[in-house]
């Protein structure tokens, strides 16, 4: 069991916070080992808290979910039938006995099904808070592990970028579960901008898959395409060439777009962003709706928010790119 120092007592209620994140470049080809860059997007946060109630005694552990906000019927079931089984597997791996009835509040300000992370933010915030009611401390692997559990019922084989990534302090670049912090030459800006529209990463990876086997050849040349563009956009960041950068995140949209993973208004959008400046835009996410990620110049950012608004964008968030070390990721 990993436990804190003795000193630690648990508590009557525990908190748990995690943040949003978009992908830069190299959706879907990171479940096949080509890495993919993320960025955190730390204003659009998950909050947990676990609290304690009367014993349970007919039905043990026995939850009680609560999600705040404007989140869909559908929408809550699907995440308390996702936190049962969660809870369950935490209190296996940490040898937690305690049949107490327990009320969890997820307070999430991440619209689901865009890409965004929520589903990895909402695991993650809640797994830290059933350990600080507990009175205990998870190690990283650990707390990878049960999220990462959480994200595979949810999405099917995920690759587990999400799962690093809603912890990250910085942008970060992840392949086949290794992670290390991207190397920043120029800080940039970007906008985050959410089409208004629900994807279903499961069904975007079953419409690709079904596209590979259709076509001989179109697998290899997926893949290959979106290691070059992961590439040399890396490459861009760290020598602050930002305009190459964007290039190569409209380049990562053209591939999204050729396989079937964007709508009418994610392309929309995209068109918006780059007429009104940006210096790149893509769908992030797994398509099929979420949303589009605009890479500008400062002066450039409130005529890029307002096309995309136009462009049928129902809200945006500006990101800063910038090299952050704070924690271990």
């Amino acid at each position: 069991m990993e436990r804190v120092s003795e000193d630690r007592r648990a508590r009557s209620v525990g908190i748990g916070r995690a943040h949003a994140k978009a992908i830069l470049l190299g959706e879907h080809a990171v479940v096949y080992g080509t890495a993919a860059l993320a960025l955190p997007i730390p204003q659009l946060t998950a909050t947990a808290s676990a609290g304690r109630s009367s014993p349970a005694t007919d039905a043990q552990g026995e939850l009680s979910f609560t999600m705040t906000g404007s989140a869909s019927r559908a929408v809550v079931t699907r995440a308390s039938d996702g936190l049962r089984r969660l809870t369950a597997a935490f209190k296996e791996r940490m040898g937690v006995e305690d049949t107490t009835h327990l009320d969890v509040i997820l307070d999430g300000a991440i619209p689901p099904g865009r890409g965004l992370g929520s589903s990895a933010a909402h695991s993650r915030a809640i797994v830290l808070a059933l350990a600080d009611l507990f009175g205990l401390e998870l190690a990283d692997s650990t707390a990878f592990e049960l999220v990462q559990a959480a994200e595979n019922e949810t999405h099917g084989r995920a690759s587990g970028v999400d799962t690093k990534a809603v912890c990250a302090a910085g942008p970060l670049r992840f392949q086949a579960g290794e992670v290390r912090e991207l190397s920043i030459g120029r800080d940039g800006l970007c906008i985050v901008a959410d089409s208004g529209t629900a994807g279903s990463t499961r069904e975007a990876v079953e419409l690709l898959r079904a596209g590979f086997r259709r076509e001989a050849g179109a697998r290899d040349r997926f893949l290959h395409r979106a290691a070059e563009l992961v590439a040399e956009a890396e490459q861009a960041l760290a020598e602050g060439e930002q305009e190459e950068f964007g290039r190569r995140l409209t380049g990562y949209h053209e591939l999204m777009r050729g396989a079937g993973l964007s709508t009418d208004r994610i392309d929309a959008m995209v068109g918006a962003a780059l007429k009104a400046g940006s210096l790149g835009a893509k769908i992030t996410g797994g398509g099929l709706g979420g949303c589009v990620l605009a890479m500008t110049q400062p002066d450039q950012a409130r005529e890029v928010t307002r096309q995309l608004h136009e462009a049928g964008a129902v809200q945006t968030w500006i990101v800063p790119l910038r090299r952050r070390v704070s924690r271990a990721l």
